[in-house]
């Protein structure tokens, strides 16, 4: 019985699609209702609190440049990338409960 042999292009293939499902796998988003207790803006953080604990997330580059439209106090659904030990990473926010200049900041641009 002759055992057939895996070309190097289809073990390679394996190997970078299994690779790319761990580090997808990693990343997991999350979503955090709550008010903005504090916008740190010298250290790059947002304060929240939910399910009885309050932390910190870190504001994206991408979120930067619209940190100053959202108000502190207001209530806002964040979706958040978990990072392991790191603080969780902005995405995203939709502002529930208040007024803002940016009610929804989809990643790239407010709305």
């Amino acid at each position: 019985m002759r055992i057939p042999r895996l070309s190097p292009f289809i073990l390679t293939s394996a190997f970078v699609f299994t690779l790319g499902s761990l580090t997808s796998a990693s990343a997991e988003d999350k979503s955090f209702y709550s008010p903005v207790i504090l916008i740190d803006k010298e250290n790059n953080q947002i304060l929240i609190s939910t399910s009885g604990k309050v932390f910190y997330i870190e504001i994206s580059e991408a979120a930067k440049p619209h940190i100053d439209k959202l108000p502190q106090g207001v209530l806002a659904d964040f979706v958040v990338e978990m990072r392991g030990e790191d603080r969780p990473l902005l995405k995203k926010w939709h502002v529930t409960g208040g007024d803002s200049e940016c009610k929804v900041f989809d990643g790239t641009k407010c709305r």
